[in-house]
Formats: structure tokens, C-alpha cells, sequence
């Protein structure tokens, strides 16, 4: 699990569509940098230390997993994403929008390129209004003393005011589910896309235990003889898990995310089983199908044979070498067809042929706003 930590961060801006501004910056944020836990209220104040628009400011309590220095590339990052161009004019100028970190989980951080507290966060009101607003009581590292004390003893003297607009929160993905399964062709990723989401989300993880399976050797070795055993131990194994793992979904309402759902099961027996043997097993399936809980979210990773054939290699395990494009294509009808037939499922397909969101952040960054928008 990766460590979390509390940030305050400042937004302002003075040009444009300032509201607009505001809530694109925090959207940002969100999908860049953390879990926001908090937002002020929108204060307007007048332009500081030279004359221009008034300034709409706010204040962000943000849980990050990244540390400083990154937190503060990332928020240039945003700025400049959001048209926010620097020059070299010395002194305060416009800005489209500026993202200041405030405080930093209680640290302080004196670096080349960042200082922690802002230095200048007590002279100003149009800061220390809002991050009071939502943090009266935390402590400055500095001044050993409460923000709203601190506050108290601000020296200016600008016109403050709240704009009557309220910002939105964006929804993390602890709020917006309970249980999101991952699913795909064999090699396609889902392992490893749900352990990195249980690392980031504080998720309970359910993996299949596939390993244990003493039939699944045996049956890419024989497959007409193994299949039945192989695909009815398989059944009773992800419904004895995924019955015990689910059982107090609704109760904790925590996150909880799994590299499969049952379903999966039953495309797999459709490719392997004999005709006879399939109308048994569907019977057992459809009779434990009944009690097992739906995702929130069903993801189905999409990968094209030639790549999973080449993850199939490189991940090195015996009994899988030998397979073939067209059984996987196969496994790959096997789930396009249940996917168009399920009208009340939530299913969301990401194409990650030409994703590495192992490696890339880029790549996982929107494999993740894609689930938060889905």
C-alpha cells in the first residue's frame, strides 16, 4: 500500500472564465494528483501587489501519494495545461490560474526549487481565509501555533468577499463504487491493473487462484481429457471466493476489486467443453450465478492476440506456451458475446493494445479516469 499524505493546496486566478477556471484546475487535480478531500468556498479578493481583476481563490485539502517535489511538477504540469504561460517580469502579474502548495503534512521543506510552508501564506488573507475555512486547527510547522490563531494576527487589510457559487467535489472511486471487477483475454493485464489499483485505492483485493488449480498443467497438455474437471474446479473455486470475499460488501462499504468475475467461467467452458458436458455445467452455473454479487463496474481489458501471445512469453509460465491466436480469439468471442447481452451490467472496454500501464503513468493515469468517468 502506498503511503498517503495531507496537502493544502491554493488555487487563484484573475483572467477569464474564472469559475471555470477554478473547477478545471480542481479536475485536474483530481485525476493527476490525489483524493481532494475538502474545497473552500470561492472568495473573491483584489489583485495583490499590483492593479488588475480581482482574484477568485480557493483552498484544497488533497491526500497524494506523491512526494513534494513531484507534487509540485505536477501542479506546473496543470497550469500549463490550462493556458498559464510564464514569463520572466519580475513582480505579480495575471495569471489564468496558480496552484500553490500550501502546506505539506505537517513537513517543512527548505529546497532549491520548492519551500514548505509557502513563505508568504500568513501575510495574506485571500490564502489563509479559505485554508482556515477547512483547516482551522491544523498546526503551522513553523509557527507551533493554529491556522485560525495565525489568521487572527494577518496584518492585511484587503477587501475579502465569498462568491455565491460552489465548486464540485470530483466523486473519487472509493465513493463511486463497492466492487469494480477486471476482466480479459489470458495475458491481457487484469492482474496486474488490480493490484496497482488495490496499491493506489486502498482496495480490498480479490485474485483468482488460478496456481492452485492442480488440473490447469494437465489440461494444456490434454485438453478433451481435463477440460470438465478443470472447468467445474475452476467454478467452485471463484464462487467459494468470491461468496466469502463479497459477503460484507454492503456492510463496510469498502472497495474491493477482482482480476475476474464468475461469469468468466462460462466463456471459458463454452470454448473448452463438449456439448453434453456444457449443458451440465451450465446448469451448476446458472444455480450458483443466482447468489453471487454484481460489480458496480465490469472492465474488460482489450488486447490484440499478437500482444498477448507476446505477454503469454514474457511473463514465462510452462503450461501457457503453447497457446494459440486462435484460442485466444475464441476467448475473446466468448466475452464480446456475453458482453453484448448483458443489458444491466455497467461494463466499461479500455483498448490497452497500445497501453504499458505498467511502466507508464500516463498510461495508468487514464486507464483510471476512464473508471472514474465510466
Amino acid at each position: 500500500m502506498k503511503i498517503q499524505k495531507t496537502t493544502y493546496l491554493s488555487i487563484g486566478t484573475n483572467q477569464g472564465n474564472k469559475l471555470e477556471n477554478l473547477q478545471n484546475a480542481i479536475h485536474y487535480i483530481a485525476d493527476n494528483v490525489g483524493l481532494i478531500l475538502k474545497i473552500s468556498k470561492i472568495y473573491k479578493t483584489p489583485s495583490w501587489g499590483f492593479n488588475s481583476n480581482d482574484f477568485y481563490n480557493v483552498c484544497l485539502e488533497v491526500k497524494t501519494v506523491l512526494q513534494p517535489e513531484k507534487l509540485m511538477t505536477v501542479l506546473l504540469e496543470i497550469e500549463t495545461t490550462l493556458g498559464r504561460t510564464r514569463s520572466n517580469t519580475i513582480g505579480y502579474v495575471d495569471r489564468i490560474i496558480d496552484i500553490d502548495i500550501i502546506l505539506f503534512n505537517g513537513e517543512i521543506i527548505f529546497s532549491p526549487n520548492l519551500t514548505v510552508p509557502h513563505p508568504k501564506m500568513l501575510e495574506r488573507k485571500f490564502v489563509m481565509i479559505p485554508l482556515v475555512e477547512i483547516a482551522p486547527n491544523i498546526i503551522h510547522p513553523i509557527e507551533k501555533k493554529q491556522l485560525f490563531i495565525c489568521l487572527k494576527n494577518c496584518k492585511d487589510t484587503s477587501n475579502i468577499s465569498i462568491i455565491d457559487k460552489q465548486l464540485k467535489k470530483p466523486t473519487p472511486i472509493t465513493e463511486r463504487y463497492n466492487y469494480i471487477a477486471i476482466e480479459g483475454n489470458i495475458g491481457a493485464g487484469k492482474t496486474s491493473l488490480s493490484k496497482m489499483i488495490s496499491d493506489d485505492f486502498n482496495a480490498k483485493m480479490v485474485l483468482e487462484r488460478f496456481a492452485d488449480n492442480p488440473f490447469l498443467p494437465k489440461f494444456y497438455e490434454d485438453k478433451e481429457r481435463f477440460a470438465f474437471p478443470l472447468e467445474m474446479s475452476f467454478l467452485a473455486d471463484r464462487y467459494q471466493q468470491l461468496s466469502d470475499d463479497l459477503a460484507q460488501l454492503d456492510l463496510f462499504k469498502n472497495l474491493v476489486v477482482s482480476d475476474y468475475y464468475i461469469f468468466k467461467s462460462l466463456i471459458f467452458a463454452q470454448v473448452t467443453l463438449q456439448k453434453d458436458e456444457y449443458l451440465l455445467y451450465r446448469k451448476m452455473f446458472d444455480i450458483m450465478y443466482k447468489e453471487i454479487t454484481k460489480p458496480d463496474l465490469y472492465v474488460y481489458l482489450y488486447q490484440n492476440s499478437e500482444r498477448l501471445l507476446e505477454n503469454i512469453k514474457k511473463r514465462g509460465r510452462d503450461y501457457e506456451q503453447n497457446i494459440e491466436a486462435s484460442y485466444l480469439q475464441k476467448i475473446h468471442d466468448g466475452y464480446k458475446n456475453f458482453i453484448s447481452t448483458q443489458l444491466d451490467l455497467n461494463v466499461l472496454i479500455i483498448d490497452v493494445s497500445e497501453l504499458d500501464f505498467v511502466n507508464n503513468p500516463v498510461d495508468y493515469t487514464e486507464i483510471i479516469n476512464q473508471i472514474k468517468r465510466a
